[in-house]
């Protein structure tokens, strides 16, 4: 007779990551299961001429998106949470990047989290601290690769995807017993 263990088995998880930007959007799919080093499934970048028209530039990025989504069948999308910047321009043309990721994951019902850039470089890293290149380092570590991924959108892209492979079960379980537990809303907390 096998041995006998707590833990479920957990089937394996592909998460499309999007680092968003108007002129480098990252883009990066691994998948595993928590507390396992991932796999590198794809990992790219979509870039769009500063001189183009918004809505040119948002088309092109949303398409990208859409093959990416087409070809590589996540089951889950992480997009990094805008926080805010002393460049309002910058601020505006992340959100409506990451905008445009959402609204294409929601179109095919696709699970969507936002994660701040402190969550992801702690996920990855062990500290919210850590610079780019301390992120790219463990990237490439966790998904044993050679080259590092360049532009850093690309790596950001994939540390983030990593983050929320390993995130997801706890922020579901949290969900799940916030549900259970209250029935309705949380004052002051998260969910």
């Amino acid at each position: 007779m096998g041995a006998v263990t707590v833990y479920a088995t957990r089937p394996v998880v592909r998460v499309f990551g999007v680092d968003p930007g108007l002129t480098r959007c990252g883009l990066g799919v691994v998948e595993g299961v928590p507390g396992r080093p991932p796999t590198l499934v794809a990992v790219g970048v979509v870039r769009t001429d500063a001189s183009d028209d918004i809505a040119a530039r948002l088309l092109a990025i949303e398409e990208e998106i859409e093959r990416w989504l087409t070809e590589y069948r996540p089951d889950a999308v992480a997009v990094e949470r805008v926080f805010s910047q002393h460049n309002v321009r910058t601020v505006m043309g992340t959100a409506q990047a990451g905008a445009v990721a959402i609204v294409c994951a929601a179109r095919r019902g696709l699970p969507v989290a936002l994660h701040t850039p402190t969550e992801v470089k702690a996920a990855v890293t062990g500290s919210g601290r850590a610079d780019k290149d301390q992120v790219a380092a463990m990237v490439m570590r966790l998904l044993r690769m050679t080259d590092r991924p360049r532009p850093a959108d690309a790596a950001d892209a994939l540390a983030l995807a990593i983050c929320h492979l390993w995130r997801a079960p706890a922020i579901n379980a949290r969900r799940a017993g916030v549900a259970t537990v209250s029935g309705g809303p949380v004052v002051g907390g998260t969910a």
